[in-house]
């Protein structure tokens, strides 16, 4: 029951656990060291948050209650500190406020000990795919912004209004152009770009201005 991961990762995953019961923290990394995940534990999340975390699909496995920080005040911690991490609760004392609290926060799984290891594995991959999701999705963004940083601004506003719906000849009366410039400026936006049609274009550009939020394919 391995994790596939993408070709293009860096690093394989990596499910960090962050527990103040060694024996539990035993338990879980030998659980994931039997279906092929590397595990880092901590005792604790100033431990977790002084770690080096490489760049890699990432889970966090989460305790509830602890000394000092709470899960829960830490899951706050992460998001303020811009952290998206996916992010599994587990406790042997939790409750349905406490479970939603977590949930409506962004957690995937809230877990009650003791837990089924199948229940925390299946909570793990969910986790795993989301962020592979999650960060190929950025990978395709940054490469859209680098190719789209390499336009001019006459291309960008060429690219603006054609993916809008207007025809050359409008593009041209609207930018008190020639309609052969506009139809050089959009070979120029086509080829930066990459993009192999005109309906790949405007998929590009949604994905730029962030009203798209499909994966794009590039080329």
């Amino acid at each position: 029951m391995n994790m596939a991961v993408d070709a293009q990762e860096a690093e394989s995953p990596i499910v960090y656990v962050v527990d103040d019961d060694q024996s539990i923290r035993e338990s879980l990394e030998d659980l994931l060291a039997s279906i092929g995940l590397r595990a880092k534990t901590f005792a604790s999340p100033k431990d977790f948050s002084r770690s080096e975390k490489p760049d890699a699909p990432s889970c966090l496995v989460l305790d509830v209650r602890m000394p000092g920080v709470s899960g829960l005040e830490f899951q706050q911690e992460l998001t303020s500190a811009g952290m998206r991490m996916p992010i599994i609760f587990i406790t042997a004392h939790g409750d349905v406020p406490m479970s939603v609290r977590a949930m409506k926060a962004g957690a995937i799984d809230f877990l009650t000990k003791p837990f089924r290891e199948q229940d925390l594995v299946d909570a793990i991959q969910i986790c795993l795919s989301r962020d592979l999701a999650r960060r190929r999705m950025e990978r395709v963004t940054t490469e859209l912004q680098r190719r789209y940083a390499s336009l001019s601004d006459g291309e960008r506003e060429v690219m603006k209004l054609a993916v809008s719906g207007l025809l050359n000849k409008q593009i041209a009366a609207q930018l008190q152009l020639s309609e052969v410039t506009i139809k050089a400026r959009r070979g120029q936006v086509m080829r930066k770009m990459r993009a192999e049609s005109f309906a790949e274009l405007v998929r590009f550009y949604h994905r730029i201005v962030g009203s798209d939020t499909d994966l794009v394919e590039l080329s």
